[in-house]
């Protein structure tokens, strides 16, 4: 290979690496953030100086879209935990395949345990089946006694007790402003979680069918949702909840759900910042994915890939992530002037959305809760290294390429 050859060559390879160091094309958003549209007023890139303190911009642009809470304009008929209407909710309610214990005095044929059957109804030798889907205990003993009584087993009430022994996992669909809305199952409990003499009393209770347990696992509640009137569709009737006492810890009353249950999260347009905490009925967390630094990993175990890459607490900010995710800090001459990407998603409309951010420009703004958007699940974060980095590492390629050049010739 000729020296011209060579030396045009170099400066080629040169030229195509020092392209590296100009500035990257700012991400398009496809949201309308510079005008508020975007899903969080966070998102939006805040045009001002770091000695303006706006701390209440982002609160009045999310508030400026938002629906009046139902519950408010409907006290009389939702309430809260302890509205008439809400009374038959209350207490625990029995399900199909819940496995309780009947105890008629002095009668051993009747007496023994049973299985609430698919059809919701309890089925003892000699009686017609008896509808207890729904039911509380005092309520299914009293339809037992009179089913007793009306196939002339006895002539005046018996002493009789049902007891849940054991109480099965449900299936309720859970829609509307949650994360992952979809029909999940809670409840189910594994014979080696439970104690021998637990499995072997009766009075059992659970906390696991319940209604907070059911929208965690439908992803958890997302901040924009209305918790003022949570529906709960169940046996053809509607009923409204109001859970803003259960989010903020004030009345955290729950309810047991049935098979067949159908929860409803309305929506009220807007980005709640109070939502973005950990409470019994947000996401469990946030499981983010990272991009780690200067060179993509050559195998998983150099780059630590697992399961889940991240677990962070719900209400994470974007800092707090890239900080979390080793984006920040270091040796400033090589360190400084890092970028960082966040890709999330619109859960309202599904529209994606990429917002970019100079890591030193949003450590050092005063007012960057106007800047520094919320880590929603599902999102990614990707870090970009320095220019000083970028240019060191295309000093360290192109000594290898000259080496390889002149060991050619």
């Amino acid at each position: 290979m000729s020296k011209v050859v060579r030396r045009n060559l170099y400066c080629a390879v040169a030229a195509v690496a020092l392209s590296a160091c100009t500035s990257m094309q700012k991400p398009a958003n496809l949201e309308p953030v510079e005008t508020g549209g975007g899903y969080q007023s966070q998102y939006r890139d805040v045009a001002m100086s770091r000695n303006e303190m706006s701390f209440l911009q982002s609160p009045a642009l999310n508030n400026s879209s938002c629906l009046p809470e139902v519950g408010d304009a409907r006290n009389a008929v939702a309430g809260k935990w302890s509205s008439p209407v809400l009374t038959p909710l209350l207490g625990e309610k029995l399900s199909r395949n819940d496995l309780i214990q009947v105890t008629i005095d002095g009668d051993e044929a009747l007496s023994g345990d049973f299985v609430v059957s698919r059809d919701g109804t309890l089925k003892l030798p000699y009686l017609n089946p008896i509808a207890v889907q729904g039911r509380s205990l005092q309520e299914a003993e009293q339809m037992l006694s009179d089913a007793l009584i009306a196939a002339e087993f006895y002539n005046r009430p018996p002493r009789l007790s049902v007891r849940v022994k054991d109480f099965a996992s449900v299936v309720v669909g859970v829609k509307g402003a949650v994360f992952e809305p979809h029909a999940v199952q809670v409840g189910g409990i594994a014979g080696d979680a439970v104690d021998v003499s637990r499995q072997r009393a009766t009075g059992a209770s659970t906390e696991g069918r319940n209604l907070a347990t059911a929208l965690r696992a439908a992803g958890g509640v997302r901040p924009d949702a209305d918790l003022s009137s949570v529906e709960l569709h169940r046996a053809g009737r509607t009923y409204r909840m109001d859970l803003r006492g259960v989010f903020d810890g004030t009345d955290p009353t729950d309810i047991i759900m049935l098979t067949g249950d159908e929860i409803v999260v309305r929506s009220r347009h807007c980005f709640q910042d109070a939502l973005m905490r950990p409470s019994p009925i947000s996401p469990p967390g946030v499981s983010l994915f990272l991009s780690n630094l200067t060179k993509p990993a050559s195998n998983n175990a150099g780059s630590a890939i697992g399961r889940d890459v991240r677990e962070m607490p719900y209400g994470t900010r974007y800092m707090q992530a890239l900080v979390d995710a080793n984006c920040v800090g270091g040796t400033k001459t090589t360190n400084a002037n890092r970028k960082a990407v966040l890709f999330s998603r619109n859960p309202i409309t599904g529209v994606s959305v990429v917002i970019e951010r100079d890591i030193e420009d949003l450590l050092r703004r005063g007012n960057r809760d106007d800047f520094d958007p919320f880590v929603l699940p599902g999102d990614a974060i990707a870090c970009y290294d320095s220019t000083v980095t970028s240019v060191t590492e295309i000093g360290r390629s192109l000594a290898i390429l000259g080496a390889g050049l002149v060991f050619a010739n």
